[in-house]
């Protein structure tokens, strides 16, 4: 096995080892939302003006229509079919609306073209509601809009960055109708863990009870705490959701084995914990390649030609299987040893690990992404 791979696989298990225990301290407000107080997703659709001849061909003929109409309430009627224009784009415009959005405030807007456009860059969005769920506008985008990257030159000699069809317009959307949540008066909270655990519901509601000092949490189910509003904090239930949600807890950590076939990356933690078990591993190294020959009539002979002929070669060499033995509730630090003695790459690893899991021994959940 490679030196380097060796060595990067054993400081990479190494920082999983040393990384900490199971658990870690958290902030409540890291960790959870109050229900009913979330984001909203907003959608319109727009046209893009100002581009450079990079925009939506002949054939999309949704973009010409969008025109036409537009120049019309502006008193001009044109026929959408003879409309000939290649600096216009047809995008979807969406945003996200956070909660206790005001009038007049703004907030950034993202553009993606849905013809077949070659290049937004330069364009211009021309004043585009964007709707919430119920139908109603909340926000109304348009401005300048801005790429992460280009597409230059033309026929075989092009240069492309990035994608050249999405952008972004920084505080392109301005907000019309306010999404206020009303917590006046409210008597009862919940909060929504964003994962989903017993043991961590528990212990949020044991921090919530020791920063108030008082038990009004309980866990209502693996995900939800119901926090009671007590009458001193009647009138103050900012002050009161500002003192529960830097509440700090150790949240607790499922045992995983995050498994990315197609970079090799292996992440687990000092969780994990493995049964005994043996593992037998033997290297394989196959080569493949082509020996051209030399083929040449006889001395002094008068037929035949000198040839090239190609000669198809595989060569397999298989080192000897090694044997060792993991005992029972194996920690991190082991699995490194074992792994590092076997001189396993991150490849064969993953197939180690695979077949820990299949067997039944690793006793954690296995993602592979």
């Amino acid at each position: 096995m490679n030196k380097k791979w060796r060595v990067l696989i054993f400081a990479f298990f190494l920082a999983a080892a040393h990384s900490g225990p199971a658990a870690a301290a958290s902030r409540i407000k890291d960790i959870a939302s109050i229900e009913g107080i979330r984001d909203n997703q907003l959608t319109g659709y727009g046209l893009l003006v100002g581009l450079n001849g990079s925009g939506d061909r002949s054939q999309t003929f949704f973009p010409t229509q969008t025109l036409a109409n537009m120049l019309e309430r502006s008193g001009i009627t044109i026929d959408p079919e003879k409309v000939r224009v290649k600096n216009i784009a047809a995008v979807m415009v969406t945003a996200t609306l956070p909660p206790n959005a005001r009038q007049g405030s703004r907030i950034d807007v993202n553009v993606a073209s849905i013809g077949d456009a070659q290049s937004i860059q330069g364009g211009l969005l021309i004043r585009t509601p964007l709707q919430g769920a119920d139908g109603q506008v909340y926000v109304v985008a348009d401005g300048q809009v801005l790429l992460g990257g280009f597409n230059a030159g033309g026929g075989n000699a092009r240069v492309q960055l990035n994608h050249p069809t999405s952008g972004r317009i920084p505080n392109g959307g301005l907000v019309e109708r306010d999404v206020v949540v009303d917590l006046s008066g409210r008597k009862n909270l919940n909060l929504i863990l964003h994962e989903s655990d017993f043991t961590t519901a528990s212990r949020a509601a044991k921090a919530i009870n020791e920063a108030v000092d008082s038990a009004v949490a309980g866990a209502i189910d693996s995900r939800t705490i119901a926090v009671r509003v007590p009458e001193s904090y009647g009138g103050r239930i900012v002050e009161y959701i500002a003192k529960i949600e830097n509440a700090t807890m150790d949240v607790d950590i499922r045992a995983r084995v995050i498994v990315n076939e197609k970079t090799g990356t292996i992440v687990m933690g000092n969780e994990v914990r493995i049964s005994k078990v043996s593992i037998i591993h033997g290297s394989l190294s196959l080569q493949v390649g082509t020996v051209y020959d030399i083929s040449q009539p006889n001395p002094f002979s008068r037929r035949g030609d000198t040839v090239v002929v190609p000669e198809e070669t595989v060569i397999a060499q298989e080192e000897k299987g090694r044997t060792v033995t993991l005992q029972e509730g194996a920690s991190v630090e082991e699995i490194v040893r074992v792994l590092n003695e076997l001189g396993a790459g991150p490849r064969d690893v993953i197939a180690i690990l695979k077949a820990i899991k299949a067997h039944g021994a690793l006793q954690a959940e296995l993602v592979i992404i």
